[in-house]
């Protein structure tokens, strides 16, 4: 499974570049941090509701935050595609 790291990029340059991933694998795993959390969702849903629309879902969300090294906690979204035939 291929892992990508959204980050502040344009939304749709992300799901071009995630898109280009899933290519070349059944499923990919994009993360994000912080401010990007609203990033990966929008990329999941362009690649799921628009770009591979019934040819790919949403296989697993999980959501977690972290402690920072300044005493903040940060959220966390991991977000598993899967292509489906």
């Amino acid at each position: 499974m291929t892992i990508n790291q959204v980050n502040d990029e344009p939304v749709m340059e992300s799901a071009l570049e995630v898109l280009t991933m899933l290519a070349n694998t059944d499923k990919i795993r994009i993360k994000g941090r912080g401010e990007t959390c609203p990033n990966v969702v929008a990329v999941a849903n362009i690649l799921t509701e628009n770009m591979l629309k019934g040819k790919s879902k949403i296989a697993k969300i999980i959501v977690d935050s972290d402690i920072i090294d300044n005493g903040y906690m940060i959220s966390i979204i991991d977000i598993v595609i899967k292509k489906i035939n």
